[in-house]
Order: structure tokens, then C-alpha cells, then sequence
């Protein structure tokens, strides 16, 4: 453990120590000692990149020399710039220096001087440089058009070995500056996809190369990419408003080319949400509804083989299935020598029959109920009373497709207590009959009188 602790002690110390130490400047007023060697590169001395500089010059024998001064000429936005210290070399041994603090297609100038403790060499001869320019972008790119919400762009790889990456940039018609979509990495990859973009709409694209030095090439050329259009909307939606439980709905033929099929909608309101009810390759469509006179706003699309919708929202467009037939109205209700006759009128064309509910109460709960189906005349006499009971009647029009209208009024009459009205047998059928008017003679006594009956609403 004391071994441990004493280690990072002295591993601390030496970081300490070699971390105040710093690389010998030159002094100003240096005396320039003429017999100090003087720094010759060798005949491949100098190699230049985009971004780096390298030299090599001869070793130096002389054991007076500590290391060697460069000084270096940069480019100013000024103008020309005066040659400067930039760095120290600080062995003699070192024959190979390199400057990474460089800018591609630059120029530049250096000197090397050698030093000792007291003075300092002569200067070398100046070298000028020009660094490399930026990196050409990949010399072929292509875009694929007409995508349905994407743009494919491909490129040739680049032949230079120091690539490692492609940068993808993007620019609509609408913006001004380029926007960086992706970063592919690897030499050899030559693709990208752009998706989620806008129907039939321009993208330009551009790509860049990144080096594994971090240079960033200059930009390709822009190949420009529009995409697929909504298909059209679909014209001339029809609906129905005269089926019996059922809407039927068509619509034209899509004209377009890769067609694929048909959506329909419904929805109760014109701007609710809208369900979809129907997958179609046909143009017609028939919607079983349950309920009578039911109402159903329905709009259409055209789906193509991408899978792209038209637009339908602004095109609804309202069906309704058969409505019930209007109720009868009444016309006549009365008690006559012991039965009870009822006459209505006939309130729609589409009324095929009737249907005559009767309710029977006596007493305070003792109530049947019964419907009398398939009438065909506009009339109903009810033989089968009994005395001291309410009888209530509502009559109801049926058409062909036996839809039953809403309810007429309800015409209530209440038998006397009188021995001339007897019970008869339930299951006795009652008659129909053509309702005559009756002679004073004719007419027995009723308990409620005609005025009294509920007939406020005919």
C-alpha cells in the first residue's frame, strides 16, 4: 500500500513539473552566432496536404545546437503578413516537423535557425508554400423523381481513400440557406432516402465528402427531385334517398393511372369525424342501415399502388335511407250499437295497409294490448267490448317494404255500464267495416261523449 501511494506521488510530480515546463522562445537582442549550422531541408524535404505541412532536413552534429526556431509567414485578410515566431523544435535530434495549424489552398512561408543556450544561427532559406485546396465532392450524382413522399439520391463513390463520410444537404425552392439532412458514413456507400417529404413538391440536393483529416470537400452538383402527386380527387358522388334500409352511394370511375382502390367514408355530421366504412375496387357501394329515414354524410378517395390518398375532405356528400310513411290522421272515433268504429284518412301515397293498436284497461291495472295487422281499408270496427273499460286506439300506415309510419293520435273511449255490452270471445276475429253515419235511433248511449274524446291533436 506504502509502495502504491509513493508511486502516484511521483507520477503526480513528474505531471506537475512537465506541465510548468515550457519550450525555449527567442530572446530579443540574440546574438547571431554565424558557425551554428544552418537548417538545409532535403531534396524531398517538403510535403503539403489540405490541412498540414511537413519537413525534413539533415541531422546537425553540432553539440552546441539545443534545437531549432520556426518562423512562419500567414496569410492575413489584410494583406501580406510579416514572418513570425511560431514554434521550437527542441532536440537537434529532430530532423521531421510538422504544422497541422493550416487552411487548404493557402499560402505560406517558413525559416528554420538553430540556438544554443547564448545565441542563435543564421536563417535558412525561406520556403514558400501553397497548401493543397479543398477536396473535390464525388464527381456523379443522380436523383430519382416521382416518389410517392421520397427523394433518392445516388452518387458514384469517391475514388480518394481518405473519405469516410458523405454529408447530404438539402434546400427547397422556398429557403435560401442549405440545410445538413445526414451524415452517411463509409467510403463506399453512394445512397441515401429523404422521406416524410410533401406530395408533388421540389427538393434540390447536394453532397459533400468528409476526409478522415476532417476536411470538408467543396460542394457536388444539385440534382433537384419532385414527388409524387396526391392521385386526383374523385367527381359526381351520388347517394340515395329513397331505399328502404339502405343508402347507395357511387361515384365516377378514377382516371388515374396506378390506380389502386377506393376508400368511402361516413360520418353522421358534415364536419365530424369521418369512419371508414369500405374498401373498394367497384364505384358503387350499398350501406345497409338498420334504422328508417336515417341520415349519413359520406365522402370518397382514390387510393393509388403507393398507397397515396386523394383529397376527399371538402367533399361530403348526404344520403339517407327511406323514410317511415306518414302516420294516418283520424278522422272518426265513436261508440255505435255496441262496438266501437274507427275512420282514418289516407295521409301517403306509399301506404300500402294499416296496423290498429288497441289498448283495453280495466280497472286500475288489469291492461292487454293488441295489433290488428294488414288492414286495408281506412276503417276498424271493434265488436269484442266489455262494459265500464277504456279502450285506446292509435293506427299506423304501412308501405311495401313494411315500414311502419310514426304513431296517428290516440283516440281513447270508455264504455258504460250496461248490460247490452257483453264479453266476447277473445279469439274471435274482429270484423272491418265501412262506417255508415247512424241515425239518432241507431246511436246508444256512451258514457264519454264525442266532444270529450282526446282528439285535440286532429
Amino acid at each position: 500500500m506504502k509502495l502504491w501511494t509513493l508511486s502516484t506521488l511521483c507520477a503526480a510530480s513528474l505531471l506537475l513539473i512537465s506541465g510548468c515546463a515550457t519550450s525555449p522562445t527567442p530572446k530579443e537582442n540574440m546574438v547571431v552566432d554565424s558557425s551554428l549550422p544552418v537548417i538545409a531541408l532535403t531534396q524531398n524535404g517538403i510535403k503539403v496536404d489540405m490541412k498540414t505541412v511537413a519537413f525534413e532536413w539533415s541531422s546537425i552534429a553540432d553539440p552546441r545546437v539545443k534545437g531549432i526556431y520556426v518562423y512562419k509567414k500567414s496569410p492575413t485578410l489584410e494583406g501580406e503578413a510579416e514572418l513570425a515566431y511560431f514554434d521550437t523544435v527542441e532536440s537537434r535530434f529532430q530532423t521531421h516537423y510538422v504544422d497541422t495549424k493550416v487552411s487548404p489552398d493557402s499560402k505560406y512561408t517558413y525559416v528554420f535557425k538553430t540556438f544554443t543556450s547564448k545565441s542563435e544561427g543564421r536563417e535558412s532559406r525561406p520556403v514558400d508554400i501553397n497548401t493543397l485546396p479543398v477536396l473535390a465532392s464525388v464527381s456523379w450524382i443522380h436523383s430519382i423523381t416521382g416518389m410517392p413522399r421520397t427523394a433518392k439520391i445516388i452518387w458514384r463513390p469517391h475514388g480518394n481513400e481518405i473519405v469516410k463520410a458523405y454529408i447530404i444537404e438539402r434546400k427547397t425552392l422556398q429557403e435560401e440557406k442549405w440545410t445538413k439532412l445526414a451524415t452517411i458514413q463509409g467510403r463506399l456507400n453512394a445512397e441515401y432516402l429523404d422521406k416524410d417529404l410533401n406530395d408533388n413538391y421540389v427538393y434540390m440536393y447536394r453532397v459533400r465528402v468528409e476526409t478522415y483529416n476532417d476536411i470538408i470537400s467543396t460542394p457536388s452538383q444539385i440534382v433537384k427531385v419532385v414527388t409524387k402527386a396526391l392521385p386526383l380527387s374523385i367527381q359526381n358522388i351520388h347517394t340515395t334517398r329513397n331505399l328502404a334500409n339502405a343508402v347507395k352511394i357511387d361515384w365516377a370511375v378514377s382516371t388515374q393511372e396506378d390506380f389502386a382502390l377506393y376508400y368511402l367514408y361516413r360520418c353522421e355530421k358534415i364536419d365530424g369525424t369521418y369512419e371508414l366504412i369500405a374498401t373498394l375496387h367497384n364505384n358503387t357501394f350499398t350501406d345497409k342501415i338498420a334504422e328508417d329515414g336515417k341520415s349519413y354524410f359520406y365522402r370518397v378517395s382514390a387510393v393509388d399502388k403507393d398507397g397515396l390518398e386523394s383529397e376527399h375532405a371538402a367533399r361530403s356528400v348526404q344520403g339517407m335511407s327511406l323514410a317511415k310513411p306518414s302516420a294516418p290522421g283520424i278522422v272518426n272515433a265513436k261508440l255505435v250499437n255496441g262496438h266501437i268504429e274507427l275512420a282514418w284518412s289516407k295521409a301517403d301515397p306509399r301506404t300500402v295497409s294499416y296496423v290498429v293498436t288497441r289498448k283495453e284497461k280495466k280497472g286500475w291495472f288489469d291492461e292487454t294490448v293488441e295489433d290488428y295487422e294488414g288492414i286495408k281499408s281506412k276503417s276498424f270496427t271493434d265488436k269484442h267490448l266489455q262494459s265500464d273499460s277504456t279502450y285506446t286506439y292509435v293506427v299506423y300506415s304501412v308501405d311495401k317494404h313494411n315500414i311502419k309510419s310514426n304513431p296517428s293520435i290516440e283516440v281513447k273511449i270508455v264504455t258504460p255500464e250496461s248490460k247490452k255490452i257483453q264479453k266476447a270471445p277473445k279469439k274471435k276475429v274482429v270484423e272491418e267495416a265501412s262506417v255508415k253515419t247512424p241515425t239518432p235511433t241507431e246511436v246508444q248511449e256512451i258514457v264519454s261523449p264525442v266532444e270529450d274524446l282526446d282528439l285535440s291533436e286532429l
